[in-house]
């Protein structure tokens, strides 16, 4: 089956920080759930290059648009390599065939006589980039978002009707009560629906932003940033020009944090509804990761993070397994150095240290070879067979939020279970009695076994250290499918100490 998963494209007028690292770290590790399930998966990520926001930064830079929009999309480009994101394709709206069907959309809409020019007057937050009612501002008669009072502007514009498209929304929602995920935000989709909808400013006068792509009916105007963001998702599959579309599209899956909630479910679909096209198959929808003690992010606290720092300090898959691990679903989560330190050791403790543990045992009593398994009582048995029907069932299930932060989940209490047997069989005592040899090698061989499953399961979440781990039992050329078999790690297979997965930092 194909499947397609994307991220939002983020604003590049700044560096990418631990939100960006986030939802493309997420989507990897989905689009790895998948192909291991054996499913083929299209991966995107990227970067929006329009708007005023942007217009203002490249302004600011003394740069020209083209060398400004490509340094900035570097950055987020080279940290998603850095991260072991494994995108297939890096969106950047300013290409040429983004841009094309941009305007072919526009002008379809457009000639069914859905896009009206009018005179408008409203409240414009340029950090939204978006109008704005009263009842949308704080008490201060500020965004939520940006703690700034929007602009009163009056101007003429192009406008796209949604009011039609309401009540078809709602009934949609209603009868697909798995499309907006968690339901919570399902919920909050309908609450905003419960007011008729104002018509959707679709365009900005080149007098105000001259970066973005050009209406193809009126060469004065530029398209409104959302909308030409939210056609990414189709131009990227070449929509319009591609015989697969539909089959692609039909397993679509769209990541999002909260924040963008209110284009992504009722303007995008309301979209694709003009066109004639299907919704998006499922969205995600995550919180906001905050400081230590749920305090807000902020340079003058001190307490932003940094993912080439946490890189520089803990490594690839720290960060990724933390952010996987500890993200709370439906809600906020807290990240810090400190905490990401004591996730770092939990992984040191949990997997790191009982594999080279029961490594280096395997190399001075067994010549650093698997032993057999034949000697293997109830108890061990029981203990890799609960294991690899628990990653099983997990694999087995359709991808979701839940099932993500289950398999991490699922990876610590592994490494705890088999930390635990290893404790109370105690092989290092086993080792020195002769008498002991075959329980030595049955508790070995268990140890052994239950780490290559872990191994496995981990790769979505932390591809190197799983390929490390699997390397290091003389399995090199594994691949990586969900196939839990137990008891499949051969005797006689050398293994290889090697430097430890998870090495001590300061």
């Amino acid at each position: 089956m194909k499947k397609y998963i994307t991220t939002p494209i983020y604003y590049l007028n700044g560096l990418p920080h631990i939100g960006h690292a986030y939802t493309s770290i997420l989507g990897d590790v989905m689009k790895k759930f998948e192909t291991m399930r054996g499913n083929e998966v299209y991966y995107t990520t990227g970067t929006d290059e329009h708007g005023q926001k942007n217009q203002h930064s490249i302004e600011e830079s003394g740069l020209s648009a083209d060398e400004f929009l490509t340094r900035q999309s570097e950055n987020f480009r080279n940290l998603f390599v850095d991260l072991g994101i494994d995108f297939d394709y890096f969106v950047r709206t300013s290409r040429p065939e983004h841009k094309k069907i941009v305007q072919e959309i526009l002008q379809t809409i457009y000639d069914r006589g859905l896009i009206v020019k009018k005179s408008y007057e409203g409240l414009y937050c340029e950090g939204c980039e978006q109008f704005k009612k009263k009842s949308d501002l704080d008490e201060n008669g500020c965004c939520p978002d940006h703690k700034k009072a929007p602009k009163a502007i009056s101007e003429e514009n192009y406008f796209f009707r949604l009011e039609p498209y309401r009540q078809w929304l709602i009934d949609y929602i209603n009868t697909h009560p798995d499309w907006i995920q968690p339901a919570k935000y399902a919920n909050e989709v309908l609450g905003m629906l419960k007011e008729p909808l104002d018509d959707l400013c679709i365009s900005r006068p080149k007098s105000r932003v001259w970066l973005g792509v050009e209406l193809p009916f009126d060469h004065d105007y530029v398209t409104y940033i959302w909308f030409d963001a939210l056609v990414n998702y189709i131009s990227t599959l070449n929509y319009g020009h591609n015989p697969d579309f539909e089959e692609i599209w039909a397993n679509s899956h769209h990541l999002i944090a909260k924040d963008i909630l209110k284009p992504h479910c009722i303007y995008w679909p309301i979209m694709l509804h003009a066109l004639g096209v299907a919704p998006v198959r499922h969205y995600f929808i995550h919180g906001y990761w905050i400081g230590e003690g749920g305090v807000k992010m902020s340079k003058s606290l001190g307490n932003v993070v940094d993912p080439v720092e946490v890189i520089r300090l803990l490594g690839v898959d720290a960060l990724r397994f933390y952010l996987i691990h500890n993200m709370t679903l439906g809600g906020d989560s807290q990240i810090s150095i400190p905490m990401l330190k004591q996730g770092y050791k939990i992984l040191a403790n949990n997997i790191g240290n009982l594999q080279m543990r029961v490594l280096k045992m395997t190399q001075k009593s067994l010549d650093g070879k698997v032993p057999s398994a034949d000697s293997l009582n109830d108890d061990d048995k029981k203990l890799v067979s609960g294991i690899a029907d628990r990653f099983t069932r997990l694999f087995s299930q359709e991808l979701s939020l839940e099932v993500i932060s289950e398999l991490a989940d699922s990876v610590v209490k592994a490494g705890d279970a088999v930390n635990a047997y290893f404790a109370a069989n105690e092989p290092w005592v086993l080792a020195k009695k002769p008498e002991q040899r075959e329980r030595f090698e049955a508790v070995v061989y268990t140890t052994l076994e239950c780490l290559r499953l872990i191994g496995l399961a981990m790769y979505p979440l932390t591809p190197a250290s799983a390929r490390k781990i699997e390397d290091s039992l003389g399995l090199a050329q594994v691949s990586f499918k969900a196939d839990f078999t137990p008891f499949k790690l051969a005797a006689g297979t050398t293994v290889k100490v090697g430097d430890p997965l998870f090495p001590m930092v300061e």
